[in-house]
């Protein structure tokens, strides 16, 4: 009995050290489990956040692309506006040096009240040069017959020079309407249109009796063919 129970001590020794080195196994496992577990997740959280800081800085490259694109396209918006300002300049000065500058200048020699108000100036003029011619010729008389050429009979010596003062007076305040009607055009933006519209207006083609659309044959059925 004695023998008995030391050898069944004995294998219970043996059972309980093999179970002390499996558990001393299993928590060594366990450990590595743990451990590989937290360095997974630490693995995992750096992932996290170098992902989060990728897509961070992937949003800032966008936010800067974007920026970027909106200034070039601001740029190029004021560059294209400031270009076609520079055109419509261009535009307008060589159409006024090749063409407006003649227009205005026809306008004002051939507007109506500049042709009444010179007229008017050559009338006088040529007045006060027949009363000046008759008084030198009378002049020339009393030098010949030797005594005094009566002229109070001609009424139009005295009235001349103030006729001549009187159309230079209107000659030197002229007012042409077509230089008023310019002159508050070009207070305008769309100056060069209006004056275009004004002293070079498009021209109009009448169409006559003979002169029929394209493809009309008359028959009234407007198909072209008989």
């Amino acid at each position: 009995m004695s023998s008995f129970s030391c050898k069944n001590l004995s294998n219970r020794d043996k059972d309980l050290h093999a179970k002390d080195v499996e558990i001393a196994e299993l928590k060594h496992r366990l450990r590595e489990q743990t451990d590989k577990s937290e360095s997974l997740e630490i693995d995992l959280e750096a992932k996290r956040v170098k992902a989060a800081t990728d897509e961070e800085a992937k949003q800032k490259v966008e936010e800067s692309r974007d920026i970027k694109t909106s200034t070039l396209n601001v740029a190029q918006n004021n560059y294209s506006e400031a270009q076609g300002i520079i055109d419509t300049i261009v535009s307008e000065a060589e159409w006024m040096l090749g063409r407006g500058l003649v227009l205005m200048a026809n306008s004002i020699l051939n507007a109506s009240e500049l042709d009444a108000a010179v007229a008017a100036l050559i009338d006088a003029s040529r007045a006060v040069g027949h009363c000046g011619g008759y008084l030198e010729c009378a002049q020339h008389v009393e030098e010949a017959l030797g005594h005094e050429f009566d002229v109070s009979h001609c009424s139009v010596i005295d009235q001349a020079d103030a006729a001549l003062a009187r159309a230079e007076k209107v000659y030197e305040h002229l007012s042409l309407p077509v230089v008023d009607l310019v002159a508050k055009v070009l207070k305008h933006d769309d100056w060069c249109q209006r004056l275009k519209a004004i002293l070079d207006p498009p021209e109009t083609v009448e169409l006559s009796d003979e002169d029929e659309p394209v493809g009309g044959d008359g028959d009234g059925d407007g198909d072209g063919y008989e």
